[in-house]
């Protein structure tokens, strides 16, 4: 290579001989000479156009030029580079621009590398737009950028984490996935890789973005003991790496008996390193950890009775900070988290943070406002800002969920303070009404909803979220981090895209769509309840077949697993366990085993031997789920990831976590002597009744009560009863309705069984024939009720000012309705505003219940609670504030049905066709189902399903 002309001694080329990461087992072979990729400066598989960059050629990728001066921790993001750019090319990359035919990867922060200033002091570098941007990063293909280059891809930042952002770009768009490390995400090999010509630029819209480890033991600590002997700098470079790969930039460290600063001396400097802006939690004030306390502190945690000491001590936190880049804790609550004693005058607090800003304006020698401040608005301290406490302005706001992803408050329309408004979210929770800690419940359509309601309100400031042991959140930690990144181009369309997206990434484009439908339902389900909230009783033995249809949704969802694990190549077969198998199976395996115990009960109530056969069941499940855990500790990546599945999840009795996971108590019958058949309905009742356009078919349960086998006739009193069987041994009969040979009206019959024993049992049934309903697209009334989604609308009237948006699958039994911009104003409950049409034949006059499901949002902007109207026909606009009951029970249920049910009354005046409508007046609602009670239903979890509608 020729001398530089420009600052030759100041440049340096990175060399990383590295061999190939695991991924397929031969390297792709593109040469699709010219193709060129969407978009400018973008990256995929083939050979350059003309006016295109070389990323990765006949196998060799170009050389990394950095320059020595510039930010270390760029340095070490750019050797990264290197070892991704050898992992997909197969060999090391080239070791300077001559052996990579004139080539170069450029890579630098303005100001830091001089040949990118002089790049941009010639013109030949467009910087507007990322200079003085924070975190901004350019990519832009430069030809003859200096001696001895013919082309070069320039990856430029604003600043240090610009950079790094810039670099890892390029190696998530070769193909290196962010969980590479972290979930075994294999890398394909590709020996041709090209950037096509052009500028691309980027930039946060959220300026800190981070996750809290949380509530990491016994999976994370239990981990990170036996792998790095404690949560060291070792440690927390993948978790630094990670987040940068995902372009976060903020941590709050594991705290559980923890101190990051205190436990290694070497976690904060490796931080400011890699360039990850550490904080400390919500209740742990001036970057000391609150173990810290329990070790070092004297007297009582009390700014009233021990403020000298406490100073003291929050003293040292920032003197030990010194100028690693954090962000400060203020503020207070009570010892280990709680809240500080009834009827603390904010006064006191007020004094807390004037004593706490004296401090760090004292040490660091500049004004308090210069150091960057954050005030957890958690829990109670909320309330004592909502009672007027003062909050410097410089301070940053963190308003917090309820700690079950339903944002508590949110800024007021309009309004703006220095510091920002940011929000505290949760993935993972330990308290109030339990814990959930095990799998990932969490739908990321629902975070999508709650935090574009934060960025609508101009919550720009933080985001950070509650992962647990960050394993196993994956999936929605990448979503999260995505979404602050730029939450305008989170659109309603991007995110319903996003799950094939990421599953694309992690698994390659053939099983894309399976595997996005295998997490989107996954998390669905697991939605409907936590793992730790589903008891025996959640699911429904007999109210609309409830249980028997939730375990059929999970059995295929698992047989859907297996098929695609047995489709992928594998080299997939790890990454695809950890992030899609384990999840889907341990899910299925759970809910199989409480409904399990619920058969097992109810068997052994109606004296049926099948209660053996039950608890013989649900002893298998529950070894089923160890197996499981052990397969993931010990089978999965040869074992890398032992003790993360080690949460206890099963038999909890209150809110906190049981130490050992305990088989449900069962029930154990002694089978009478000789054969004696037993008899059961379906719903649990003694009758069956039909309606035509209601569930088709009933079942009738023979089961033995002794220890010989029965036997069973049947017979019908009537030609339109039609049994599945008419004699045999014991086991379901099914039954329905033949409708054609019944006219409208009600009709009687009667099944006669008889069997062993001297077995006789008489059935009523009844049978209601409707008239043809001649428009299509009617929901019908039957068995009780109609019931509709959400979504199933026959129109949506948007406002002058906003429109109606489906959400997909974000209800418990289907997707949702809501409106943007959700930050519009409110509107008057009038019978003029937007609403929602649900047409609906009812059958017979009189007083009727309108349920609406919706999801459980709180009263954000404080105003007294949120509004819908419901109307039947033109009648009159019925108000519905489902905030009006705030009492914590009502709060508590909310959570853990992860729903509210508000009901209206009304009055059918006459049968026939009507029109339910449903009244935006508040924004930030999402309407999931609606459904007209005509009669008394059986007890459920989810509801009816959904009515049938005319053709």
């Amino acid at each position: 290579m020729s001398d530089w002309h420009i600052l030759p001694a100041a440049l340096a080329v990175i060399l990383v001989a590295c061999q190939p990461v695991a991924g397929s087992q031969e390297a792709s072979s593109e040469a699709d000479v010219g193709t060129d990729c969407a978009g400018a400066a973008a990256i995929c598989p083939g050979r350059p156009a003309a006016d295109g960059f070389a990323l990765v050629a006949d196998g060799l990728a170009a050389a990394i030029m950095t320059d020595p001066a510039d930010d270390p921790g760029l340095l070490r993001a750019a050797g990264d580079l290197a070892e991704d750019l050898a992992a997909v090319s197969g060999q090391p990359v080239a070791a300077d621009a001559d052996a990579s035919a004139g080539r170069a990867i450029i890579v630098g922060t303005l100001g830091g590398n001089a040949l990118i200033d002089a790049l941009v002091a010639d013109g030949r570098l467009d910087v507007s737009g990322v200079d003085g941007v924070w975190e901004a990063y350019l990519h832009q293909v430069v030809d003859n950028p200096a001696p001895g280059i013919d082309r070069a891809l320039v990856i430029a930042g604003a600043d240090m984490r610009g950079a790094i952002y810039g670099v890892y770009d390029v190696s998530r768009a070769a193909g290196v996935s962010p969980w590479h490390w972290w979930a075994d995400v294999p890398i394909d090999w590709h020996d041709q890789l090209q950037v096509s010509a052009g500028r691309r630029i980027d930039a946060p819209s959220v300026r800190y973005r981070g996750i809290f480890l949380n509530d990491e033991n016994p999976a994370l600590y239990g981990w990170v003991n036996e792998t790095y002997g404690g949560f060291n700098h070792d440690f927390y470079e993948q978790v630094f790496e990670l987040i940068l790969r995902q372009r976060g930039n903020y941590l709050w460290p594991a705290m559980w008996g923890k101190a990051f600063s205190d436990d290694d001396p070497l976690n904060a400097p490796t931080a400011d390193l890699y360039g990850v802006v550490i904080g400390t939690s919500h209740h742990e004030p001036l970057m000391r950890a609150h173990v810290e306390w329990a070790r070092y502190g004297e007297g009582p945690w009390d700014f009233a009775a021990n403020a000298d000491t406490l100073r003291e001590f929050w003293r040292e936190g920032v003197e030990r900070m010194g100028d690693h880049e954090s962000l400060v804790t203020i503020g207070m609550r009570g010892d280990g988290d709680e809240a500080m004693t009834e009827g603390t005058a904010i006064t006191l607090l007020e004094s807390v943070v004037e004593a706490q800003r004296e401090i760090i304006t004292d040490v660091t020698g500049r004004p308090a406002s210069e150091t960057p401040q954050v005030w957890a608005l958690y829990k109670e301290v909320q309330d004592y800002f909502d009672q007027g406490m003062d909050v410097p302005e410089d301070v940053t706001l963190l308003f917090a969920d309820d700690n079950w992803g339903n944002i508590r408050r949110l800024p007021a329309r309009g309004a703006t303070r220095e510091g920002g408004f940011g929000v505290y979210y949760h993935f993972d929770y330990v308290g109030d009404p339990r814990n959930y800690k095990w799998l990932n419940t969490n739908q990321i359509e629902r975070t999508w909803e709650q935090m574009n309601l934060a960025w609508e309100h101009g919550a720009d400031a933080l985001w950070i979220v509650n992962v647990g042991d960050l394993k196993p959140m994956e999936f929605p930690i990448s979503f999260f981090l995505d979404q602050a990144w730029d939450p305008e181009a989170m659109t309603l369309e991007a995110m319903s895209g996003y799950t094939r997206d990421w599953a694309a990434e992690q698994f390659g484009e053939a099983e894309a769509e399976a595997i996005a439908e295998l997490l989107t339902r996954y998390t669905q389900y697991n939605s409907r309840r936590k793992h730790e909230l589903i008891t025996p009783s959640t699911f429904s033995l007999t109210g609309f077949d409830e249980a028997r249809r939730v375990l059929a949704d999970w059995q295929a969802l698992a047989d859907m697993a297996d098929a695609v694990r047995a489709r992928l190549a594998p080299e997939y077969d790890d990454a695809f366990v950890q992030l899609v198998w384990f999840p889907v199976h341990a899910s299925a395996n759970l809910t199989a085993l409480h409904v399990e115990t619920a058969r097992n009960r109810l068997y052994a109530s109606q004296g049926r031997v099948e209660a053996n056969a039950a608890a013989d069941e649900v002893e298998r499940l529950f070894a089923r789920d160890a197996e499981l855990t052990r397969i993931y500790h010990e089978e999965v990546a040869g074992g890398k990831w032992n003790h993360f599945m080690s949460q206890t999840h099963i038999s909890y009795t209150y809110w906190q976590q049981p130490e050992v996971d305990v088989l449900p108590s069962l029930v154990r019958i002694e089978p009478r002597a000789g054969a004696h058949l037993g008899l059961a309905l379906s719903n649990g009742g003694e009758t069956f009744h039909f309606e035509r356009y209601g569930m088709e078919t009933r079942r009738i349960e023979l089961f033995d009560r002794g220890t010989e086998t029965a036997m069973a006739e049947l017979s019908s009193s009537v030609p339109w009863i039609n049994l599945s069987r008419t004699s045999g041994g014991v086991g379901p009969v099914s039954l329905s309705i033949d409708w054609s040979a019944l006219e409208p009206g009600r009709h009687t019959g009667r099944i006669t069984v008889t069997g062993s024993g001297d077995a006789l049992y008489e059935i009523p049934v009844a049978a209601i024939q409707r008239p043809a309903i001649t428009d299509a697209g009617i929901a019908i009334e039957a068995d009780g009720h109609v019931t509709l989604e959400a979504a199933g609308h026959a129109r949506a009237v948007d406002g002058d000012t906003v429109r109606w948006i489906e959400i997909p699958d974000i209800g418990r039994t289907g997707s949702g309705m809501t409106v943007l911009p959700a930050n519009s104003a409110d509107f008057e409950p009038d019978g003029t505003g937007p609403h929602l049409d649900y047409p609906v034949q009812i059958w017979t006059a009189g007083h009727v219940e309108i349920d609406v499901t919706l999801s459980p949002t709180l009263d954000y902007l404080d105003r007294g609670g949120l509004r819908f109207g419901v109307s039947l026909d033109d009648g009159p606009v019925e108000v519905v504030n489902i905030h009006a009951d705030d009492r914590h029970e009502v709060w508590q249920e909310n959570v853990r049905t992860n729903v509210t049910v508000q009901t209206t009354q009304h009055v059918v005046e006459t049968p026939g066709r009507h029109t339910v409508r449903l009244w935006l007046i508040d924004p930030g609602l999402v309407f999931q189902r609606v459904s007209v009670r005509t009669g008394d239903l059986p007890d459920s979890y989810l509801g009816p399903p959904a009515s049938t509608l005319s053709e």
